[in-house]
């Protein structure tokens, strides 16, 4: 009787595996949408567009970028969490579906019940910028110079990760600035270009660009430390001790996509990370590669909601 049961077992369990094993081995067949949650020429969307290339490669499949910015970033997430779990809808996603806990009331989607993470990519930060003919030069002068006109000086950023930034600068400083978000960090830049704001949150990628060309100025960067990807701009925590913000990107499908599809996707990623080409090509987006498997990073975006929490909290800010 047990060796029939053991049988059945065998039988039943075969059935269940053998049709995800197949399935990972002819996928994928057709091409593969990845869905990225902010404009074109983010950060986000340079970082999809490099590992999407280089992804088709791998997998001999076209994976077709599609920009879907919104609602700080939550509305390719929760587009992402209603689509067929077959991998044919991918998410490139930021910090800014953790920090989308404690930035909404109404969340149209759980992170960690309705997405299925593939891996972390890595991390950055941003850059508070200002135009070169402004007349603060430092952080420390863009304080004084708000304090002397409260009110009066506008900050503009393009998703959880430059809002949170504007607000714990607004807290930590106890600065009375105007907000102004847009639905990404180009806009953002187009409009402190145009004099429409006096300074703006850039993700490091975009803020070396610009600095490097002189269109825009440099006053401070969000990580703990000084970086080599914004070479001799200060960090803000140099003039507001403990000022931290610092974002990460990474890779998911929705939730029950089958985890042989979820494996193969990860292999894929990993060999995409070690290529000397794709790592050059990332630290020019301003990322700092730091890769995790897909229930390491699961366990990663968990902790990583009470710790946007508490950012929130420290913030100021109350959800919409």
């Amino acid at each position: 009787m047990q060796n029939f049961l053991r049988r059945i077992a065998a039988v039943v369990l075969a059935a269940v595996t053998l049709p995800s094993v197949s399935m990972a081995q002819d996928y994928p067949s057709r091409p593969v949408k990845l869905l990225v949650p902010f404009t074109a020429g983010s950060s986000t969307d340079q970082v999809a567009r490099l590992l999407g290339a280089e992804l088709q490669t791998q997998l001999g499949q076209p994976f077709v970028i599609e920009n879907k910015p919104g609602a700080q970033g939550t509305l390719a997430a929760d587009s992402l969490a209603k689509s067929t779990p077959d991998g044919y809808t991918l998410l490139l996603a930021t910090n800014s579906i953790a920090a989308a806990v404690s930035l909404f009331k109404n969340l149209p989607f759980d992170p960690i019940k309705d997405l299925q993470p593939i891996a972390r990519i890595g991390f950055t930060g941003f850059v508070a910028m200002t135009r070169p003919d402004f007349e603060a030069k430092t952080i420390k002068d863009f304080m004084t110079l708000a304090r002397a006109q409260p009110g009066t000086l506008s900050a503009g950023f393009g998703g959880g990760g430059g809002q949170v930034s504007q607000a714990l600068f607004k807290s930590m400083a106890k600065l009375d600035l105007v907000d102004v978000p847009y639905r990404g960090v180009p806009q953002a830049v187009t409009d402190l270009l145009g004099g429409s704001v006096s300074l703006a949150w850039v993700d490091l990628g975009n803020a070396k660009a610009l600095a490097q060309s002189g269109r825009l100025t440099p006053i401070g960067v969000t990580t703990p430390n000084r970086t080599d990807l914004a070479p001799g701009v200060p960090a803000i925590a140099e003039t507001i001790p403990n000022f931290q913000v610092i974002a990460w990107f990474g890779l998911f499908a929705p939730a029950r996509t089958p985890p042989a599809i979820v494996q193969k996707l990860y292999q894929a990623v990993t060999t995409s990370l070690a290529k000397p080409e794709i790592r050059s090509g990332l630290a020019l987006t301003g990322t700092d590669i730091a890769p995790l498997d897909p229930a390491a990073f699961g366990r990663f975006v968990q902790d990583e909601i009470p710790h946007w929490a508490e950012l929130v909290k420290i913030s100021g800010l109350h959800p919409d």
